[in-house]
């Protein structure tokens, strides 16, 4: 009896026991679920306000980015948002996303870096919260996130620059045979691309880009398909004793260059010429036609060869925004501010213009000495620029001229002149110590033309070539509506096509020079070369080679609307790979500060706190 009612306690001893553990285990899991769905819940919550944070800084962030994009200035951010603080913020916004809650937010700092006159850096501080009563504002028992995001708006170095010939309104090559005109590098255009009434030679990429923003809208496609060179006939015509083959890029061959998927290619990948269009790395290579329809590679070795296409990439061209001169005191500040910061070239060498400034020197025949037309950078008023084989001009760093520049002769040093309004080339520009492109090694190829000459030109008004008071109606029709198309901004304003008859401030027709006729007549010649980067606002064009003897462009063109007229023939372009955006340093062999493109740049998000309320 005794074991058996030792036998029934255990078994009861254990029963409690059991139960006891299984109540703890109950109450255990009923916490542990209470704890999990309060966290699932404060996760959701963080989600949700952490988007409404985001939606607020866009919100703020993008009307200053339109505008930005637009103007290229940073007038109207300077003026709302300077003295921006946590205790006094600036342009202040509030909002809501239906269905999840409310945001304000504000710029709490706005700084420019300290020697950077291309860069704003802007702070804007977000509250995302869960209005529960519906108030409008954030109470005290409320759900609310804080972060603090910090952007950069700059002016950075522009894209237009890797072509040779870049257009923001329509490109157009027509009535050239391929040994009339020939154009070493690529071709770019924001609207539609068209070869008609001939086919020139093209030896690089050609790109068209859909544009609703030009006034009658353009689907954004190659017409026309142009002959293109095979790597050994450009190898060829290089090795031959043929002008300017030292200005041309190296034609890809793989024993000299390596394999496209070789870490040594990449060394060579931006100054070389591939004809033969393919994907490395994911990425575009070789010469491609592009535009809407996507990208593909084509051969087409004669005028009368039907061309041959490989499809490549469906995905369509995009434009690429175009730099804006708008305001020239932009530029003249940073004439003014230019202190050359390289101290030695990349082979190890001093550099002799070291820590000085901006200028732009010429010779005067009556002093017999060199002249120094710059203050602090810049010249007030125009100014007529001419160089000889023995006393060229010299030129360093930016330099701005608040109207006109005219300009002939030869040239030495680096750097870019920028106008208030036009540039007028009035005669061949040739440089004294120009780049040479040939060679077996790319560092060495670098470091002897990161040394020699490079001019750029840049108006914020138009680079008009040849003497323009012989422009006749032919010329100035290709400079005036229809031919030049009005364009939209951003904000859907309309802004009207140049046209070359209209009288400006100056009292002087766009197409005209503010330096009397007189001295034009006195300083002009026929235009047969042009050794400098070229960029406009407005028109490049005007009349060359009218001399005879053909034209030769070493470098680029970059315009909104293009009106060259060559009177004489052949006409070659060779691009200038030093100002080309390297793929593996992101930035050109050399830099002349030329005219920059905005970006937007965010650089830290910051969490500034969380409440998930009561």
């Amino acid at each position: 009896m005794k074991r058996l009612r030792r036998k029934q306690g255990t078994t009861f001893l254990a029963t409690t026991m059991l139960m006891s553990l299984l109540s703890v285990a109950g109450m255990t899991y009923l916490s542990s679920a209470s704890n999990v769905m309060k966290t699932a819940k404060r996760k959701a919550l963080d989600v949700q306000m952490t988007q409404l944070c985001d939606a607020g800084v866009q919100t703020l962030l993008r009307t200053y980015w339109r505008n930005f994009r637009d103007s290229q200035a940073f007038d109207d951010m300077t003026t709302d948002l300077t003295n921006a603080s946590i205790a006094s913020p600036k342009a202040v916004t509030s909002g809501s996303l239906p269905g999840a809650g409310n945001f304000s937010v504000g710029v709490i700092s706005y700084t420019q870096p300290t020697g950077d006159v291309y860069s704003r850096i802007v702070t804007v501080r977000a509250v995302g919260y869960i209005d529960r009563n519906g108030n409008g504002s954030l109470d005290s028992n409320e759900p609310a996130k804080i972060v603090d995001v910090k952007v950069t708006f700059q002016l950075q170095r522009s894209q237009v620059f890797d072509y040779v010939y870049f257009v923001n309104n329509f490109g157009w090559m027509d009535g050239f045979g391929p040994s009339d005109l020939t154009m070493n590098g690529d071709l770019r255009a924001n609207g539609d691309f068209s070869f008609t009434n001939g086919s020139p030679t093209v030896n690089g990429t050609v790109i068209a880009t859909q544009n609703e923003k030009l006034s009658s809208g353009v689907a954004g496609n190659v017409s026309g398909s142009p002959v293109k060179w095979s790597n050994s006939s450009y190898a060829t015509y290089q090795s031959a004793s043929n002008p300017f083959v030292s200005r041309m890029r190296q034609s890809y061959d793989a024993t000299s260059h390596g394999a496209k998927t070789s870490t040594g290619y990449k060394s060579w990948q931006d100054i070389v010429f591939d004809t033969n269009g393919t994907i490395v790395n994911n990425m575009l290579d070789g010469a491609t036609l592009s535009d809407s329809s996507g990208s593909r590679g084509w051969q087409k070795a004669t005028s009368s060869a039907t061309p041959t296409y490989n499809a490549l990439d469906p995905a369509p061209s995009q434009e690429v925004v175009m730099p804006d001169l708008g305001d020239i005191a932009d530029y003249q500040a940073a004439s003014a501010a230019y202190v050359d910061s390289k101290a030695t070239y990349a082979d190890g060498t001093a550099n002799p213009t070291y820590n000085q400034g901006a200028y732009l020197d010429v010779w005067n025949t009556s002093t017999s000495a060199y002249q120094r037309l710059t203050t602090s950078g810049c010249i007030s008023g125009s100014a007529v620029i001419v160089g000889t084989t023995s006393h060229p001009i010299k030129i360093h760093g930016p330099v701005t001229i608040s109207q006109d520049a005219v300009i002939k002769g030869n040239v030495t040093g680096q750097g870019t002149i920028y106008t208030g309004r036009n540039v007028h080339i009035v005669g061949s520009i040739k440089y004294v110590n120009p780049p040479d492109f040939r060679g077996t090694n790319p560092t060495s190829i670098d470091n002897a033309n990161e040394k020699t000459d490079l001019l750029g030109l840049a108006a914020r008004a138009s680079v008009m070539m040849g003497n323009p008071t012989g422009f006749d109606n032919f010329t100035l029709s290709y400079m005036s509506p229809p031919f030049t198309k009005s364009r939209l901004d951003s904000n859907g304003n309309t802004i009207p096509a140049f046209n070359a008859m209209d009288v400006d401030s100056t009292g002087r027709r766009k197409y005209q020079s503010v330096i009397s006729d007189s001295v034009m007549n006195a300083t002009a010649e026929g235009v047969n070369q042009i050794d400098a980067v070229m960029y406009t606002n407005f028109v490049g064009g005007g009349d060359l080679g009218t001399s005879g003897g053909g034209v030769t462009i070493n470098g680029t063109i970059i315009s909104r609307d293009e009106a060259m007229i060559i009177y004489s023939l052949p006409m070659i372009m060779n691009y200038d790979t030093r100002v080309k955006e390297r793929t593996m340093t992101q930035k050109p062999l050399v830099d002349i500060k030329l005219p920059r493109s905005p970006v937007l740049m965010k650089s830290t998000w910051q969490d500034r706190g969380t409440s998930y309320g009561s």
